[in-house]
């Protein structure tokens, strides 16, 4: 599946288009430059799933947890500040990423050997003129 979003505010929309999609999916690795808009696209999701928490990178807590307004436990993960694949032992990945919650993922990279097999890969690349180009692989 692809979206496009051509400017920040037409965000909520693709958000929306994502959330259709995920189907029965609780595992998303979000893949993109600095910058490409991963965390940004990462809130627009929570906020349409009914999170009213504070949503932002957790880039030195490594995770944040939400709760959307129907209860269900949302995780979102940063690993760009991993250095060994390690560190992701010492918090328990594997009790995230196989809770059934919804987990999205930026720096996958990171721990690539540690996603499950089902997990859902989304390329995000910033176009010419702020756009942004997204590539599910549902």
């Amino acid at each position: 599946m692809n979206l496009r979003i051509e400017s920040l505010d037409k965000i909520n929309e693709a958000a929306i288009e994502f959330i259709k999609a995920m189907g029965d999916n609780t595992v998303f690795a979000f893949r993109g430059e600095m910058g490409a808009g991963k965390t940004t696209l990462i809130k627009a999701i929570c906020e349409n799933l009914g999170v009213s928490d504070t949503i932002n990178s957790p880039t030195f807590a490594i995770i944040n947890e939400y709760r959307s307004d129907s209860g269900e436990l949302i995780y979102h993960f940063d690993f760009y500040r991993i250095n060994k694949i390690e560190e992701a032992f010492d918090f328990g990945y594997e009790d995230y990423f196989y809770s059934g919650s919804l987990c999205f993922i930026e720096w996958p990279e990171k721990i690539e050997s540690l996603l499950p097999k089902d997990t859902v890969n989304v390329y995000i690349k910033a176009s010419e003129g702020g756009s942004r180009d997204i590539k599910i692989d549902l």
